[in-house]
This record gives C-alpha cells, structure tokens and sequence, in this order.
C-alpha cells in the first residue's frame, strides 16, 4: 500500500498543472497523525485551500480515507489546519473549471470549503472519487437510520 505522501506525488506528476509548494510531506504527516487505527486513505490530491485563485500560498493535502475526508495544512511557523468532513455532514460538492485551474466547493453542514487552483485535467477524477465514495457511504448512513 502506498503512503499518503506517495499518492500525492503521483497525483502531482500526473497533473503538474496544479500549484502546491514543497511542504508536502508535512502536510502529509498532519493527517497521518489524525488518521484512526482501522483507517485507509483511499485517494488523495493536493491543492490550495483558499478562495481567491492568486492566493498560492495555502497548499493542502485532501485524502479520501475509508470512512471521511481529510484536509491537512501545516503552517509555516507553528501549528496546523485539519478539517475533517464525515459522510453525514456532506450536503453537494460544486465543480468549476477556467481558462487554467478548476476549483472545487464542498459544501457541509457546516462551513464551505473551497479547493482552488487544481489542474482543470484532475477535476474529473477527483469528482468521480468523492461522489461515488459519499454515495456509498450516505446509502450506509440510510440503512443504519432505518433500523
């Protein structure tokens, strides 16, 4: 199985459009440290979280686990940034692809997250890998409520 970092330089190479600077692996290792003992990460991209397309300097790591998605930011001086978004609290997930980049809003039950400058090549392949993965997961969510 290929580590979190390992994914993510595949993602970079097969889509070098997209800007992240070169503390991947520490951005790597704020959502190894929060991953749970039975979980997998699944898929992985890296992007800047932010919301104005200028703004280079805010590389994070998405990883699709088995169970959530996790976005980790290590600051430059001291701390991190970990949002983690369950299947519950999933609402939609918008796609928007321009001249150079695409942007991706993911919309939860409690705040938008906004992914920006990503290859307007990967858009595809990360809303295949969310959308099937938050299908399946909210049919699961269903049958333990009906229950």
């Amino acid at each position: 199985m290929k580590s979190l970092y390992e994914q993510v330089m595949e993602f970079k190479k097969k889509y070098p459009k997209t800007v992240c600077w070169n503390r991947l692996k520490k951005h790597s290792s704020v959502i190894e440290q929060h991953l749970n003992p039975e979980e997998v990460v699944i898929y992985a991209f890296v992007g800047q979280k932010n919301e104005h397309p200028l703004d280079w300097f805010s590389t994070c790591i998405v990883a699709l686990t088995n169970k959530r998605i996790l976005i980790g930011q290590k600051r430059i001086l001291i701390g991190y940034s970990l949002n983690s978004i369950t299947p519950d609290l999933f609402n939609d997930m918008q796609i928007y692809r321009g001249i150079r980049w695409g942007k991706i809003t993911i919309d939860t039950v409690k705040e938008v997250i906004i992914l920006t400058n990503l290859d307007k090549k990967s858009l595809p392949e990360i809303e295949t890998q969310i959308s099937e993965f938050m299908m399946r997961e909210k049919q699961k969510y269903g049958q333990i409520q009906k229950d």
